[in-house]
């Protein structure tokens, strides 16, 4: 795979709501990337289980950074998640993303989330739309 020029990976790392959220792009190549999140207390739902948008979040940031890790602008067109499992708080998270097709302008991802066991937590589908 092509190396991520740095513009492109600096940008895709400076985003303001992951730091927020407290996720972190620990892999990116082009088409690929990996994000992790630590579930802390204030990432709770009223069941105590990490809330459905942290996760959805931590996957959507690696459909994001492998999206437009081309260095061309790529906006989702729809996405989807489906939740598997629950984990607890202190537990980390992973998102990895994988390009699956290229069509034109536009590229679908799947990203699969998974728990420090490498059991899959969660997984995400998305479709972007490149923009030129």
């Amino acid at each position: 795979m092509a190396d991520v020029d740095d513009e492109t990976r600096e940008r895709i790392e400076s985003d303001a709501y992951c730091e927020t959220l407290g996720i972190d792009v620990v892999d990116l190549d082009a088409g690929s990337a990996r994000t992790r999140l630590t579930v802390t207390e204030d990432l709770l739902n009223f069941h105590g289980t990490p809330h459905g948008g942290a996760i959805y979040s931590l996957a959507d940031a690696a459909f994001a950074a492998a999206s437009n890790s081309h260095g061309t602008t790529a906006v989702a067109l729809e996405t989807n998640i489906s939740y598997l499992e629950a984990v607890d708080v202190g537990e980390t998270l992973t998102a990895t993303a994988e390009e699956t097709h290229i069509a034109g302008k536009t590229a679908e991802y799947e990203i699969e989330v998974t728990d420090e066991g490498e059991n899959r937590i969660a997984t995400f589908r998305g479709r972007v739309y490149r923009m030129t």
